[in-house]
C-alpha cells in the first residue's frame, strides 16, 4: 500500500512491489495475476483502513458534524508521520499513460461515488430540516470534497496539521445558515 501511496499507480514498478513484499515476480503474478489486480486489493484495504473515517462520517447526526468530521479527521490523516502524505486515491490517479487508464477511471468513479454519498447525506439533512431549504446539497458536497482534496495537495506540499485544521475551520465557518 505504501509504495502505491508514495509513487502512484503507474510510478510503482513490479520490482518496487516485489522488493517491498520480499517475493519473486513469479509469486506476485501467481498470487495477484498482475499489478492492477494487486492495486485493486490494496485500494480495498486502504478504503477499509486508513480512510474508513470518510464513510463513518456519513453516520454523524447532523450535516455539519459530517463535514466537520471529514475535514478535521482528514487534517489528522493527511499529516500522520507513519504514512505517506496525501491521499492514495488522488495520488495514484493524477499521472499516467494509456496503460493506467482503467485504474484512473476506477479511481474517478470512486471519488464521484463518495461525493454522491455526501450529496445524498446532505439531501437527507435538508429533508430533516438540518440544512436550510435554499442550500444545494450537490454544491455543498462538492464544496466539502474540494476542501478535502485541496487539503490533500497542501499536505503533499508540506502543510502542517495545525494549518490544515485551520483550513477545515475556515471552511466550516462558511457553513449554510
Amino acid at each position: 500500500m505504501r509504495v502505491f501511496w508514495q509513487k502512484g499507480y503507474e510510478g510503482t514498478s513490479t520490482h518496487d512491489l516485489t522488493v517491498v513484499m520480499g517475493i519473486q515476480p513469479g509469486s506476485l503474478y501467481g498470487t495477484f495475476g498482475n499489478k492492477e489486480e494487486l492495486f485493486r486489493r490494496v485500494l480495498a484495504r486502504y478504503l477499509a483502513g486508513p480512510v474508513a473515517f470518510m464513510h463513518k462520517a456519513l453516520q454523524e447526526p447532523t450535516a455539519y458534524a459530517v463535514a466537520e468530521r471529514i475535514l478535521r479527521e482528514s487534517a489528522v490523516f493527511l499529516t500522520r508521520r507513519q504514512t505517506p502524505r496525501g491521499c492514495m486515491t488522488i495520488q495514484a490517479a493524477m499521472v499516467g499513460g494509456a496503460q493506467a487508464e482503467s485504474v484512473r477511471r476506477k479511481l474517478t468513479r470512486l471519488r464521484v461515488k463518495e461525493e454522491r454519498a455526501l450529496r445524498e447525506r446532505f439531501e437527507r439533512a435538508k429533508k430533516e430540516q438540518d440544512l436550510p431549504d435554499d442550500c444545494d446539497a450537490a454544491d455543498l458536497a462538492r464544496f466539502v470534497t474540494c476542501v478535502f482534496q485541496g487539503m490533500t495537495v497542501q499536505s503533499v506540499n508540506g502543510a502542517k496539521r495545525k494549518q490544515l485544521l485551520r483550513t477545515a475551520d475556515m471552511a466550516l465557518r462558511n457553513w449554510p445558515k
